[in-house]
């Protein structure tokens, strides 16, 4: 069974926001002649490790609402220059917008099972799925979502 982690997407105003933030990293990597690899570093590593990585996501809180998720490749523990110990989130670059719901900010990261996790939006839902996200946010505040 597959484990999730979910954490608050800290100056993201929007899922585009956060595709912005990524496509960016990622031509200013490119433009030093780097690999880009999309990841979030973080101060604790996840004991479930291999849980995480075999079929695992990151699902992003974005402005109080769990909004996107992006699949987990790796986790990568390191040790920074201080000799603080740190991890790598290595994540796939691709953003999928879920079915969000309201989340209440909290430190670090938790985990987040299968059956808690928010479904993802696809085309099949039409209208929802195209719908922009503010207005997707506005709604699941008014209980029409």
């Amino acid at each position: 069974m597959s484990l999730h982690l979910l954490k608050l997407c800290v100056g993201a105003e929007s899922i585009q926001d956060l595709e912005d933030w990524i496509a960016q990293r990622r031509a200013d990597a490119l433009a030093r002649g780097e690999v880009y690899e999309q990841r979030h570093t973080t101060r604790m590593v996840p004991k479930r490790m291999e849980e995480l990585t075999g079929g695992g996501s990151l699902f992003w809180v974005i402005k109080g609402h769990i909004a996107c998720r992006q699949r987990l490749l790796a986790v990568r523990p390191f040790t920074d220059a201080d000799g603080i110990g740190r991890c790598h989130l290595v994540l796939d670059a691709a953003i999928v917008p879920v079915a969000g719901r309201p989340c209440r900010p909290f430190q670090g990261w938790r985990y987040l099972t299968l059956a808690d996790a928010p479904r993802d939006l696809d085309r099949a839902e039409g209208d929802i799925a195209t719908m922009p996200e503010a207005m997707r946010r506005e709604l699941r505040q008014l209980g029409l979502l």
